[in-house]
């Protein structure tokens, strides 16, 4: 087992700049779901609306959305460093400030300030994302990115897992305050660190100085480069279903588990451990990137058979098995389309395509999640059926992915 993680322990002992990203990635991470389900908790103690609760899902995922194309331009154009300082002190300010949500009449003050704080993160994360093929090595790439998504999963499921007792134990205010710490502890291992960039020409920064022209040039590189354009489609492919499941869990925790936030937490917890060990898993299984653009569409398929088998079962332990391995799954599509994408793409483009890729994304999720919350509001389908047709639909996006996108790759593999 140790020899396993030799590479990975290697890789955060010698190289201190990736080190100190990882630091960041992991506190303010933790903070994140540590903080979510004070959230839930606080909308859920002043309305009883199914809507409102997917509601906030949808506001996060479309304030990512409709800030990622700027952010992207921000990523290449500026010193992504300061940027990802920056973007941590001011989420610290937004995720303390939803304390003043005292009642139901300032419950939109959460939802706006949701939006603020993902609006900075769409900043950050495409930022991040660029900089870890400057602070290491390509032989060390797929590494650091099983790094980063593997934390992402302990985090997230100790976070989750913590944060449900925390709010029944501390209450929000307090999980709240813990969560702005967080982002303020990861500003300082991000100040500390030195991130290479290539940065844009003088000719360059003077073509692009309008935004709106310097989106452009990102979204024509990408499309002119197709071997890029197919790894930037494949998490957006999978969370046009997977926002949806992921948001009809607590739904599940609340009514068919009944054991609202504690339940919810165990239910997140296996999905995050699953994201942690499925790319582990894939690279064993396909240690050829040449197989990982068919990777990315077994995986979708594999994952909504899960959660279809999610929708039948009502016992804890089945559910928290087969969630498990639907994020499995997840998480190895996850590092492949990641790890092509930064090998694939041009330092100076990097940050425009991956906040296209985060667009993708987030507009998948919100799709998904309003869509399962309006059926669900208007009582056209209980929750389980409803995680069946989503999951039997996403399996169904699979097999078309491995017909189109995955032929497209061989075909281009086999002209390079």
């Amino acid at each position: 087992m140790l020899n396993n993680l030799r590479p990975y322990l290697k890789l955060i002992k010698e190289n201190h700049d990736f080190r100190r990203l990882w630091l960041a990635q992991s506190v303010s991470n933790f903070g994140d779901w540590f903080g979510l389900l004070a959230l839930y908790a606080i909308i859920a103690r002043y309305s009883d609306s199914e809507f409102l609760l997917g509601l906030i899902i949808v506001v996060k995922m479309l304030s990512l959305a409709f800030f990622s194309p700027i952010a992207g331009y921000f990523a290449d154009r500026f010193n992504r460093r300061k940027l990802m300082i920056w973007c941590d002190l001011f989420r610290a300010v937004a995720v303390v400030g939803i304390i003043l949500v005292q009642s139901a009449t300032m419950l939109w003050l959460a939802y706006v300030l949701t939006a603020i704080q993902m609006m900075l993160s769409a900043v950050f994360e495409p930022a991040k994302t660029s900089s870890i093929p400057n602070v290491t090595s390509e032989a060390n790439l797929t590494n650091a990115n099983i790094i980063s998504t593997a934390t992402w999963s302990i985090i997230f499921t100790t976070g989750m897992a913590i944060g449900g007792f925390a709010t029944e134990w501390l209450g929000t205010d307090m999980v709240l305050i813990i969560d702005g710490f967080t982002y303020i502890l990861s500003a300082w291992f991000v100040y500390r660190a030195t991130i290479p960039q290539t940065r844009l020409s003088k000719e360059e920064l003077y073509r692009t100085r309008n935004p709106f022209k310097g989106i452009k040039e990102g979204l024509d590189y990408l499309f002119s480069n197709r071997h890029i354009l197919r790894p930037s489609l494949a998490k957006g492919t999978s969370t046009v279903f997977l926002g949806g499941l992921v948001y009809l869990l607590i739904i599940v925790s609340e009514e068919v588990l009944m054991m609202g936030s504690v339940g919810l937490g165990l239910l997140y917890a296996a999905r995050g451990f699953g994201t942690g060990i499925g790319p582990i898993i894939g690279r064993r299984l396909f240690s050829d990137e040449k197989d990982w653009v068919m990777v990315m569409g077994l995986a979708i398929t594999f994952c909504g058979l899960m959660y279809m088998i999610v929708g039948v079962v009502n016992h804890l332990v089945l559910m928290l098995i087969f969630v498990l391995l639907a994020h499995a799954a997840s998480g190895a599509n996850w590092v492949t389309s990641t790890v092509l994408l930064q090998k694939r793409t041009q330092d100076t483009f990097r940050g425009r395509t991956f906040s296209t890729e985060w667009l993708l994304f987030t507009i998948g999720s919100s799709m998904s999640t309003t869509v399962a919350s309006l059926i669900l509001e208007f009582e056209l389908m209980t929750v389980k059926p409803l995680i069946m047709v989503y999951g039997g639909i996403m399996a169904l996006g699979g097999i078309v992915w491995s017909f189109t996108i995955t032929k497209n790759e061989k075909v281009w593999q086999e002209g390079v």
